[in-house]
Order: C-alpha cells, then sequence, then structure tokens
C-alpha cells in the first residue's frame, strides 16, 4: 500500500519542480527582456551632438563650401581707407608765357594730346622782336668775327702780319660765337618761332595731354602767367594719410589694391613721409598706378587697402563670411571626417577681409570660409527635428 501511495506522488512532484523552473526562467527572460529594454532606451536617449552637421564630400562640393586655414600672425594682413587719385608729380607741367605780350593764336584746346616741343600758343610781343633782333645782330658780329679770323691767319701765314694781330682776331671771333649763342638760348628759352619777327610760340615741355586752359585768344599776358596745364596721365598717384602706427608697418614697394565703381588695380606704394603733416598729425603716403589705359581719373576718391606684413605674434584671423551667429554668439565651422562641427570662438578687432579670433582656434583647423551659412541653417534643421 506504501508503494502504491509513493506512486502516486511521483508526478505530482515532478509538476511542482517544473513549475518552479518553469517560473525561475520567466523570472530570468524578464530579467534579460528588461535589460534589453533599458540599453536600446540608454541608446535612443544618448543624442547626437547639437553641434554637428554631417555632410559627404560631395554635399560639401554642391553646396559650394569652400575650406580654407584660418590666417596666422605673420601673414599679411590690410589696411583699408579712402584716397585721392592725383596726377603723378613728375608728369604734370604749368605751361606759361616767358615773355609779355598778347596772345593772337591758341593750337590746342582741353583734352587735346600734345607732344613734346608742339606748340601751344603763339605770343606778339615786343620784347620778342627785340630778342631776335639781337640774336640777328650776334650772328652778324660772330660772321664778321671769322672773316677777320680767316685774314689775319692768311696774313700772318704769308708773314705779312704780326702774331698779336691774329691772336687778337681769334678772342673776337670767339666773344662773337659766345654772343651769338647766348642770344640763341634766350630766344629758345621764350619757345622762339611763331613766325614773324614779333612773334614767339609758347611750346609743351612734355608729351601728355592739355587739362587745364587759362589762356584766352586776344588776351594780354604778363611774363611767367600761366597759359595751360599739361599732364601725362599713363601713370597717376594715389594720395592718402595714415595714423602713425600704421605708417610704421607700411614701406616703400608696399603694394596696394585700389577699388572704384567695378574697377580694381594693383600698385605699389613709393613713398611714406618722414614727417607728419602738420595740421592732421597723419602720415602722407603715396603709391603708383599704371594708367595707360585711362582707368583712372585725377581727383575721385578711391578705396584703397595697403597690404603689410602682419606683427610676429600668433594671432588667428579668419575671414569675416567664415563667421556665423548663432543665438547670438560667434561660431565658425570646423572641417571633420563627416562634416563640420561649429566651433564657439570670441572676436577681436576687424581688419580688411578678415577678422581676429582671440579665442577658440588654434589656426591649424581647416575652416568653412565661405557659404557658411548653409551650415547654420542645417544645423537649425537638426536643432528642429530633434525638439519635434
Amino acid at each position: 500500500m506504501k508503494k502504491n501511495i509513493v506512486r502516486a506522488l511521483a508526478p505530482m512532484t515532478l509538476v511542482i519542480l517544473l513549475a518552479g523552473c518553469g517560473k525561475g526562467g520567466s523570472e530570468a527572460g524578464g530579467n534579460a527582456g528588461a535589460g534589453k529594454t533599458e540599453a536600446v532606451e540608454g541608446a535612443e536617449a544618448k543624442e547626437a551632438p547639437k553641434d554637428i552637421v554631417t555632410l559627404s564630400a560631395q554635399q560639401v562640393a554642391d553646396a559650394g563650401i569652400e575650406v580654407t586655414r584660418p590666417t596666422v600672425g605673420g601673414e599679411a594682413g590690410a589696411i583699408e581707407l579712402s584716397a585721392t587719385i592725383e596726377g603723378d608729380p613728375q608728369g604734370v607741367q604749368v605751361v606759361s608765357a616767358a615773355v609779355g605780350g598778347r596772345l593772337v593764336s591758341l593750337t590746342r584746346n582741353l583734352g587735346q594730346s600734345v607732344g613734346r616741343g608742339d606748340p601751344l600758343a603763339i605770343i606778339e610781343s615786343r620784347e620778342a622782336a627785340s630778342l631776335k633782333a639781337e640774336v640777328e645782330a650776334a650772328r652778324a658780329r660772330a660772321a664778321l668775327a671769322q672773316s677777320n679770323l680767316r685774314r689775319e691767319q692768311r696774313l700772318f701765314a704769308e708773314r705779312v702780319s704780326p702774331e698779336q694781330d691774329l691772336v687778337a682776331a681769334r678772342t673776337a671771333a670767339t666773344e662773337a660765337g659766345i654772343a651769338l649763342r647766348l642770344a640763341q638760348q634766350q630766344l629758345s628759352a621764350t619757345g622762339s618761332g611763331g613766325g614773324a619777327l614779333n612773334r614767339i610760340a609758347v611750346r609743351s615741355p612734355i608729351g601728355g595731354q592739355v587739362i587745364a586752359r587759362s589762356a584766352t585768344l586776344g588776351q594780354t599776358v604778363a611774363a611767367d602767367a600761366e597759359l595751360f596745364r599739361v599732364a601725362n596721365l599713363s601713370k597717376v598717384t594715389v594720395t592718402t594719410s595714415l595714423v602713425p602706427n600704421d605708417a610704421g608697418r607700411v614701406k616703400p614697394g608696399a603694394r596696394v589694391e585700389v577699388t572704384a565703381s567695378g574697377r580694381r588695380q594693383e600698385g605699389r606704394v613709393t613713398f611714406v613721409s618722414p614727417v607728419l603733416d602738420e595740421t592732421t598729425r597723419l602720415v602722407p603716403v603715396i603709391a603708383t598706378l599704371d594708367n595707360a589705359g585711362s582707368t583712372w581719373r585725377v581727383g575721385e576718391t578711391v578705396n584703397v587697402s595697403i597690404l603689410v606684413p602682419a606683427g610676429g605674434d600668433r594671432t588667428v584671423a579668419v575671414p569675416s563670411a567664415a563667421v556665423q551667429m548663432i543665438e547670438d554668439k560667434p561660431f565658425v565651422f570646423v572641417r571633420t571626417p563627416t562634416g563640420f562641427r561649429a566651433m564657439p570662438v570670441t572676436l577681436g578687432r576687424t581688419n580688411g577681409g578678415q577678422v581676429v579670433v582671440a579665442s577658440g582656434l588654434t589656426g591649424s583647423e581647416r575652416i568653412a570660409s565661405t557659404n557658411s551659412f548653409t551650415l547654420k541653417a542645417e544645423l537649425g534643421k537638426s536643432a528642429a527635428k530633434d525638439e519635434d
């Protein structure tokens, strides 16, 4: 009978054991599932950095984003300011009357080209008549003195005339020649020519263009009165002024970029004044431009960038277009293997198209220098998706 009871309890004991095992397995499985869920939730909770913009190389190229390195101290900077175009001081000449008289002819007008020695006006003058008469008289005396010298030389050779007569004749011929040359030079200084005995021509001292004319036909002018102004405008100068600190960085030969209304040209600094202007207390600086194509007009105001070496420090600077304001703070987008990272920076002074970065960059980074606003927009889209 005892055997029968044991046989009846055995299946029940197995069921209880299996139930216990099932319960334990269920609890273990539940714990494993819970651990997996927590891991997934943890991964979802770990969000991607909000300062990263992921772009492929092709997307960067399609967006027109250029990548460059920041400018580090020791590389070129620029001083930007306004200036005025002026004629080359060596290429502008005032044409004046050498003698007083009446203007009977004007051969050139404003804007016309002239060559060196070309007549610009004809003056009728008593002084001109006297000068020409003196030349003729000196020429006649010189011819007579030469004739007497030849005669004395012949007589001395024939032992008819003494040597002292030959010496006197030679001296007289020399003096007459000197007097003739002096009279000719005096006439030449007035312009000479002009046709009639009482007329002289006013000639251009250089080749160029007539840029001013104060003479009027029939006008009586005094000696040394300005009649014309002629300029050779194949070269022009740019005149500006610098504060002493900036002037100390500019040397003759420094490169200059001049821009105005769609025109751009390079020149060179030719003069940096060693003294300050007494009125402005600034340093005058002059640069020269090639103007063979008549690109620039005297008197116009232009923008000038004087390229100068930066100091010997390690100042980091980036193009102004590389800086984007995000939540009222400046950022620069630094290139990464997968795109760009928005790097917060502290800005310093602006120098031309460059802005100094006081902190945030080392200068060894590669940054987005153009179209960085597209990266800012992409960053904004990512932030909006995260909020949703």
